[in-house]
Order: structure tokens, then sequence, then C-alpha cells
């Protein structure tokens, strides 16, 4: 997606391409970062968050995975949870609709890019304090979002709950995207034996910010299975369950994990 300033715009762009991926088969879809809207203006932001219960998005979507009868995880939104705090939600719905599981992004984007770009999101988001996984009827799914990616104890301890799929989706700058997108996340599909699934916003937003685009699927071993490019759209890929195993076994990393101390 390209996502935009307003939420009820979004919704309808994200429907038609949630609707998209169902008519080609897919079982399970999943939608960039900040799908509910993209506003840099943090005034403009809190004007139109809501909290998730009162969310006509959140309603919009659990009413679209149960019309189509399929699992639908919105990347994330933007949900209201203090006055001046927003929480960068990824919300997992089931086939009937229902909420199946929430994460609350972990690890706040402070960082002044060297393009000359500045992002402070612990200003206006409260950051997650708990790793979250689901199960769907496939296996077992672990939830994170954009710079989560370059965390890689949070992947070793979600593979260590028996994750088996990791969940990826983002709005990686342009800048830091080229250098580094692909790279991470064929790492950590290959340092956990997980399927990773990283849909991503693309193109130019609102006051000329930039993403990278380039959605993924990324197979245990490393190979990539799907990619989107710089334009909006749907990608799929069918997924062999048998493919985590046999990563696993050919490099049984997970088994040779030891603690250890530092001396100065």
């Amino acid at each position: 997606m390209t996502s935009g300033r307003e939420p009820a715009e979004n919704l309808a762009v994200a429907a038609g391409l949630i609707r998209q991926a169902k008519a080609q088969g897919a079982e399970l879809i999943m939608t960039p970062e900040t799908t509910n809207m993209m506003e840099p203006r943090r005034a403009l932001m809190f004007e139109k968050a809501v909290a998730e219960e009162v969310d006509a998005s959140v309603a919009g979507f659990s009413a679209l995975a149960a019309e189509l009868g399929v699992w639908l995880l919105i990347g994330s939104m933007v949900v209201r949870v203090a006055p001046d705090k927003a929480a960068n939600r990824s919300i997992l719905f089931d086939s009937q609709g229902r909420i199946a599981a929430r994460y609350n992004k972990i690890h706040m984007f402070d960082v002044d890019i060297p393009d000359g770009q500045r992002y402070q999101e612990s200003k206006a988001y409260r950051p997650g304090e708990q790793a979250v996984y689901a199960d769907l009827p496939w296996g077992r799914l672990g939830m994170t979002v954009c710079y989560d990616l370059r965390f890689p104890y949070l992947y070793r301890a979600l593979a260590h709950s028996g994750v088996c799929f990791l969940s990826i989706p983002s709005a990686f700058t342009r800048f830091t995207g080229a250098a580094h997108w692909h790279i991470l996340l064929r790492a950590r599909a290959i340092e956990t034996g997980c399927f990773v699934f990283a849909p991503a916003q693309c193109g130019t937003h609102a006051e000329g910010r930039e993403t990278y685009g380039h959605s993924l699927i990324v197979a245990p071993w490393g190979e990539i299975l799907a990619d989107g490019g710089e334009e909006p759209g749907v990608i799929l890929a069918e997924i062999e369950l048998e493919r985590v195993d046999k990563a696993r076994s050919m490099i049984p990393a997970l088994t040779h994990d030891r603690s250890f101390s530092s001396q100065p």
C-alpha cells in the first residue's frame, strides 16, 4: 500500500487489495504497518486516532475477514491509548472476524537518517512490553512490526516459543530499505528457520515521506519466494510447512543456544 492521511480512504484501498488477494486464493492475508493512516503531523494524527473499540477501521476489517472467511493481519494501526499517546498495534483477525491477537510495537524508531529525515516515534507512541504469538490453523505466528526487525533477540525468543511464521509489517524508509531490508529479513528467516511475511508500505506519502516497498515472503532457508517491488499490489506464495523442519534439521542452531558471561 501507499497509505495516506485519511483512515476511511485507506480502509477502502486496503479492502480492495484484500479482496483481490482472496480472489487469487489467499487464506492468510497481511497488510503493512500503519495501514489506517500515515499522518506526519502529530496534532492531526491525534485528531484522527481513536481507541480500538470505537475505531471504524477495526470494525471494517473485522467484518471483511468474516465475509471472506480469511485470517487477516492488519500489519499495524494507529490506535489511541491515552490523550497524548497512541499504540502502533498489529491486529490479527480470525476467519470469523474475531480478534485473535494484538501486538503493540516494542521498539520505537527514534533515529536521525543520514538523508536528513528525523523520526521520533516515542513522542507519539507508547511502546509495547510483551512479545506476542498466535496459533493459526497452519502453525504458530510471531507478531512484530518494522523497527523490531533490527533486534534479533525478539525473533529468537519467538522461535523458542514454537513459532514457525513471523510477521514483520513495515514502513521502512527508502534510504534504510535500500541498504538493509532484504538482508535483514533473510537473516531473521535463516536464524529462526521460520517463514517471514513482510508486507510493506511503498511510494511517496503525505509531505514527501518515501517508503521502500518490496513486500517480501521469505522461506526458512532464506530464499525469497515473492517480492512486491515498488508499487501497490498483491503478492502471494504457497507455504510448504515441511520446509521449516527441513531448514531446522540442516542447521539446528536453535538447539545450540548457550548462556555466557563477558569480561571487560
